[in-house]
C-alpha cells in the first residue's frame, strides 16, 4: 500500500492535482474561522450554548452544506447557496422545455446552465445572507457596541457590508470547487463538504474519549459512569463505525446488471455486432441527496411549531410536536425522517433517471433486452427494476440515517458523537473519499500503475 502511495507522487501530474487541492481545501478552512467584524462571537458563543434546539439545528445544517453559520464567519453561508441553486435548475431541466432542450445539447448546453446557476447563486445569496443579518444577528443583539449608531441600531452600512462579505464568501468557495473540479483532484464541491465532516470528527473524538484521556484507564469502566467511558460503547462504535464503511462501499458499487444484446450487421463479407453485454443500473442512484433534503426539511416543522407555540405559550401540544421535531430520538421525528427518505429517493431517482429516454438509446444503437420488444416494454421493464432497487437503497439510507439515533439512546451516548462515527456524516465523507479513489485510480491505470484499490 505504501508503494502504491509512492507511485502517486512521483508522477508529476498527479502529484500537481493533489497538493493544488490540499492547498484550495485549506484557504476554505482558513476562512472557515474568519467573522464577520460586525459580529460578538462572546455573545453568540453564549446563546449557543443554551439554546441546544437552534444550535442543533444549525450544526445539522452545517454538516451537509458546509456552512458555519454559529459562529458568523465570512464562510458563513457555506455552499449552500450554490446547492440550493444546481437542484433547482436541476429539476427545471426535467420538467421546464427550454432547459430541457439546452441539457440535450450537451456540453455546451451544460456550460449555459452552470452560468445561469452560477447567476441564481448570487441572488440566493443576498436573500439567505440579509435575512441572516437582520433577522438573526440583529434581532438578537449579537453586534459589537463599537458597530451600533447612537440610537442603538446598526447603521444600513455594516448590514450592507456583512451582507456582501458573506455573499462574496459564497461565491469565492464556488470558485474554489471550480477550481478544484478543473485543475485539482475530485468534485470540488463534495470535498468541500467532506473537508468540513472531517474537521469535526477529531473533536467529537476528543469528548467522547475524554474520560479515558483524563483518568487513564481508570476512566474506562464496564457500563460506564459520570466520569468513566464504558467498554461497550467504544465496541458499538467501532462495529458502527466499519459496518457503516462496508455497507456505504457495498451499496455504492452494487450495480443491477440487466442483459443485453447487440443486433447483428453484415458490411461485405464480414458480421458486427451480436455481442452479449449489460445495462449497469445502480442500487443507490440517489446518492446522498435523499438524507440531504430529508434532513433539512424537518428542521423547518421544529422552527415553525415553536415559532406557533410562542405564541400560544399556553398550548402544550404545540410544545411537545415543537421537542419532537428537536429530539433525535423521537418516534415522530425517525418516522417522518425515514419516510421522506424514501420520497426523495424514488423522487430524485425519477429525475436523473429516465427509462424511456434509456429505451430510446438502446434501440437507436441496435441494442436490446432478450424478452423485451424496443420501445415501451424495455421501458416498462426498466422502470419496474429501477423501482425495485431503489427501495432496496432507500432502505440502506433510512437504516443508515436512524442508526444514530438508535445508538445514541440506546448506549446513551451523545448524538453528536453518534452521527459522526455511525451516521450519515460518515455516510457521505466515505462516499466522497470512495469517489477520489476512483479518480486517483484513473490516473494510474491510464499510466499503467496499479490503481489503489486493486
Amino acid at each position: 500500500m505504501w508503494e502504491k502511495f509512492r507511485v502517486v507522487f512521483t508522477i508529476p501530474e498527479l502529484r500537481q492535482k493533489i497538493l493544488l487541492t490540499l492547498a484550495l481545501l485549506a484557504v476554505y478552512r482558513i476562512g472557515w474561522w474568519i467573522p464577520l467584524p460586525i459580529v460578538d462571537t462572546a455573545k453568540m458563543a453564549e446563546f449557543f450554548g443554551t439554546q441546544g434546539g437552534v444550535a442543533t439545528v444549525l450544526r445539522q445544517v452545517a454538516t451537509f452544506t458546509a456552512t458555519n453559520l454559529d459562529q458568523a464567519t465570512i464562510f458563513g453561508l457555506g455552499i449552500m447557496p450554490y446547492i440550493s441553486a444546481s437542484i433547482i435548475f436541476q429539476l427545471l431541466s426535467s420538467v421546464w422545455k427550454p432547459l430541457e432542450e439546452l441539457k440535450k445539447e450537451g456540453e455546451s448546453g451544460q456550460k449555459k446552465i452552470n452560468e445561469y446557476t452560477r447567476y441564481a447563486t448570487v441572488f440566493i445569496c443576498l436573500g439567505q445572507s440579509w435575512f441572516y443579518v437582520r433577522g438573526f444577528l440583529i434581532a438578537n443583539d449579537f453586534v459589537r457596541g463599537e458597530f451600533l449608531n447612537s440610537s442603538g441600531g446598526v447603521p444600513f452600512i455594516w448590514m450592507l457590508v456583512s451582507v456582501m462579505t458573506m455573499t462574496a464568501g459564497t461565491i469565492f468557495l464556488m470558485w474554489l470547487g471550480e477550481q478544484i473540479d478543473e485543475f485539482g483532484i475530485g468534485n470540488g464541491i463534495s470535498l468541500l463538504i467532506m473537508a468540513n465532516i472531517l474537521a469535526r470528527m477529531p473533536g467529537a473524538g476528543y469528548d467522547l474519549m475524554k474520560p479515558l484521556l483524563q483518568g487513564g484507564w481508570k476512566g474506562l469502566s464496564l457500563g460506564g459512569g459520570a466520569d468513566t467511558m464504558g467498554v461497550e460503547k467504544l465496541i458499538v462504535l467501532i462495529g458502527l463505525f466499519v459496518g457503516v464503511i462496508c455497507g456505504v462501499v457495498f451499496i455504492t458499487q452494487g450495480q443491477r446488471r440487466i442483459p443485453t444484446q447487440s443486433a447483428k450487421h453484415v458490411r461485405g463479407r464480414r458480421v458486427y455486432g451480436g455481442t452479449r453485454q449489460y445495462l449497469p443500473l445502480r442500487v443507490n442512484q440517489a446518492g446522498v441527496m435523499p438524507i440531504i433534503f430529508a434532513s433539512s426539511l424537518l428542521m423547518f416543522p421544529g422552527l415553525l411549531f415553536t415559532w406557533i407555540s410562542n405564541l400560544s405559550p399556553k398550548s402544550e401540544f404545540l410544545r411537545d410536536i415543537s421537542s419532537a421535531f428537536y429530539n433525535h430520538a423521537s418516534y415522530l421525528y425517525n418516522v417522518m425522517y425515514v419516510l421522506l427518505i424514501y420520497f426523495f429517493c424514488y423522487f430524485w431517482t425519477a429525475i436523473s433517471f429516465n427509462p424511456k429516454d434509456v429505451s430510446d438509446n438502446l434501440k437507436s444503437h441496435g441494442t436490446f433486452i432478450p424478452g423485451y420488444r424496443p420501445g415501451k416494454r424495455t421501458a416498462d421493464y426498466l422502470e419496474k427494476v429501477m423501482v425495485r432497487i431503489t427501495y432496496v437503497g432507500a432502505g440502506f439510507l433510512a437504516l443508515v440515517a436512524i442508526l444514530p439515533t438508535v445508538v445514541a439512546s440506546s448506549v446513551n451516548i451523545n448524538y453528536a458523537i453518534a452521527s459522526f462515527y455511525g451516521g450519515t456524516s460518515l455516510l457521505i465523507a466515505v462516499s466522497v473519499a470512495f469517489d477520489l479513489v476512483q479518480k486517483i485510480d484513473s490516473h494510474l491505470v491510464m499510466r499503467n500503475y496499479k490503481g489503489l484499490l486493486e
